[in-house]
């Protein structure tokens, strides 16, 4: 445990020397479930990934939790530690917590949340849950990064309408909506069935039907139909559908590279052009109106994709 921990922690940090033994770890990956949860501040994913736990560990299964937080403006590190939420698990050798901070990424997710699942996967955990920062209009990520992914909502807030113009509604293999004891549920409930009947190009290649949980978190009602979709959904696409688990698979790893060349890539430039200092020449030349950010990012891509090539 303390083993992970450390490494995570460099990981997180964005310390290269963690890549030599991510690469080690990466063969014995890919046998877990992961779980991701998504939706907008506030609708309870803490809660619902709390009692979720729960569950995992009453049937035997080890977990792993990684919860993406807004990354402080003066420490860099996450606002929201992992010491503040879920702490009745942490006595569990069973269960694996982990606080993830954005540092300023969109799409949900950092960069380093994958290399921190395979770490966990490694370990070992039957079940990794990834819950993110929150849901808008980019933050899709979770879904080209988990096998299910459970999207939540709340009655009384719009976040329906806004899961509706997000597109996100098409991400969720369940949906939840929790906080069901509020005015408005059962209207929430009508809305969400609706745009799902009306969502039809997520159903062309699955057999999929998501289903439509009610939640109240704090009270633990609804969490034993949740679990149970959950489980629905893992056993569908591991024991029926190999195509489209595979699918998942090839979209997890497709991204995890183009990030992995992303982040190379850039540093690599930024380390060169740190060096010769011309970044800070060219800046100077931008804000005397000599040349455009346009022209000069295009020209830069050129210089150091030449180089490459010979």
């Amino acid at each position: 445990m303390r083993a992970a921990a450390r490494l995570i922690r460099l990981i997180d940090d964005g310390d290269p020397g963690a890549r030599e033994e991510l690469a080690i770890l990466y063969r014995h990956s890919g046998k877990a479930h992961i779980i991701g949860f998504t939706g907008a501040p506030g609708v309870g994913k803490s809660t619902l990934v709390d009692a979720i736990i729960v569950r995992f560990r009453k049937d035997g299964k080890s977990v792993g939790v990684l919860a993406v937080d807004p990354t402080s403006p003066f420490s860099g590190g996450a606002i929201l530690g992992d010491r503040v939420r879920m702490q009745r698990h942490f006595l569990d050798e069973g269960v694996f917590i982990r606080s993830l901070a954005t540092r300023g990424q969109f799409g949900g997710l950092t960069r380093s949340t994958a290399d921190a699942v395979v770490v966990l996967d490694a370990m070992g955990k039957d079940v990794i849950i990834v819950e993110t920062v929150g849901v808008g209009q980019d933050e899709v990520d979770i879904a080209q990064n988990a096998h299910t992914t459970v999207l939540v909502t709340i009655p009384g807030m719009g976040d329906d309408i806004q899961a509706i113009k997000a597109g996100l509604m098409e991400i969720g293999d369940v949906i939840v909506v929790n906080k069901a004891d509020r005015e408005g549920a059962a209207k929430t409930v009508r809305e969400m069935r609706f745009m799902l009947h009306m969502s039809m190009d997520r159903h062309l290649d699955s057999k999929w039907e998501q289903p439509i949980v009610e939640t109240v978190a704090n009270a633990d009602r609804g969490i034993a139909e949740l679990y149970e979709a959950i489980l629905r959904h893992w056993a569908y696409l591991r024991d029926h559908s190999h195509q489209e688990l595979q699918s998942v698979e090839r979209s997890r790893i497709r991204k995890q590279v183009i990030d992995l060349l992303n982040e190379i890539v850039m540093r690599r430039v930024m380390d060169e052009l740190d060096a010769t200092s011309n970044l800070d020449d060219l800046v100077d030349q931008i804000c005397r109106r000599e040349t455009d950010p346009y022209h000069v990012s295009v020209d830069l891509a050129d210089h150091f994709l030449r180089g490459a090539k010979s």
